[in-house]
């Protein structure tokens, strides 16, 4: 996955363990895989660790957590094909990660619902900002038939996972358009996606998922900006990060120590909202609603009732806003 802005580094860095020594060891376990993708011909390029890990965990939800399951993913898996040893990693360790691991399908399982409900209504277009290995078109074909999915992505990994798809028999449906950004040469993701047929004066849902930590507030104030000038109707998704201050002692704990893994790395996070500055925020870009979905939100939706206590950890959030 990469940054739509400033960098195009933007990753899903946490685990859930039992405390900060352990969690910097981990950091600099992320660090020594970043970069591992490996460029061939200078087209085609691996996906992004942090792409990888997020289709692990989402398989890993399948495989190590009782049903029912808020998500089943395992396409990204078969895509990423990391190997037979891909669940004995230590980021794969089914215990620890597990807050991390249902927030990640706790927050794709709120977003494809959002799309599939706006697509019932007559909503023809969704952007997904920083794709990676998103499996949306293969998993849910009677929701994406309804639509037009823009993945915005770096050109390598496109080419990469465009090649997978036809590999492994999905190919590419007509509605699917990816859209190559090359950060690095000055591409904007607007301009590129009007190029791959976005209509701009019609309604669209846009998502941007682990992203908006990883710029500096002016990139996410300018991206609320951006997709508030959207058709009337549009939607956007947008995770963010509150600050430590707000979680209970054990998480922000927890969150100090991914701090220190995410800086160590050479990622740092650059932006955490309360909840209500990030709706005020999307409100004065020019959303005409805007509200807060909480850790507590998703697990009333998704989790209630487990017998295991899977929830997801209360660090991330969801802005849902409306044009």
């Amino acid at each position: 996955m990469f940054l739509v802005g400033d960098t195009e580094k933007g990753r899903q860095v946490g685990m859930e363990n039992g405390g900060q020594d352990a969690m910097e060891e981990e950091g600099r376990g992320v660090m020594e895989d970043e970069g591992r993708a490996v460029v061939e011909g200078g087209d085609v390029a691996a996906p992004d660790p942090t792409a990888v890990r997020v289709a692990l965990w989402r398989a890993l939800h399948v495989r190590a957590d009782p049903a029912p399951h808020v998500l089943v993913d395992e396409v990204g898996l078969r895509l990423a094909d990391p190997g037979p040893d891909r669940f004995a990693r230590p980021d794969m360790d089914p215990e620890r990660t597990r807050a991390p691991r249902a927030s990640i399908v706790a927050r794709a399982r709120y977003v494809e619902d959002l799309v599939a409900a706006e697509a019932e209504r007559g909503i023809g277009q969704y952007v997904v900002l920083g794709a990676g290995l998103d499996t949306f078109v293969q998993r849910r074909p009677e929701a994406a038939a309804r639509l037009r999915v823009f993945e915005v992505d770096r050109p390598g990994p496109q080419t990469w996972k465009r090649r997978r798809l036809e590999e492994l028999g999905y190919g590419v449906p007509e509605g699917l358009r990816f859209v190559p950004v090359d950060f690095e040469a000055g591409d904007s993701w607007w301009d590129r996606l009007a190029d791959a047929g976005f209509d701009a004066d019609r309604p669209a849902v846009v998502a941007s998922t682990g992203v908006s930590m990883y710029l500096t507030r002016r990139a996410v104030t300018d991206t609320l900006r951006r997709v508030a000038a959207l058709a009337p109707g549009s939607t956007l998704v947008m995770s963010f990060l509150v600050p430590s201050a707000l979680l209970p002692p054990r998480e922000r704990e927890q969150q100090r120590a991914i701090q220190a893994a995410a800086r160590a790395s050479g990622t740092p996070f650059l932006s955490f909202f309360e909840p209500r500055e990030m709706t005020g925020l999307a409100r004065a870009a020019g959303f005409r609603q805007a509200r807060h979905v909480s850790a507590d939100d998703l697990a009333r939706r998704f989790f209630t009732g487990r017998p295991d206590g899977l929830r997801p950890s209360g660090a991330e959030r969801l802005l849902v806003a409306s044009v």
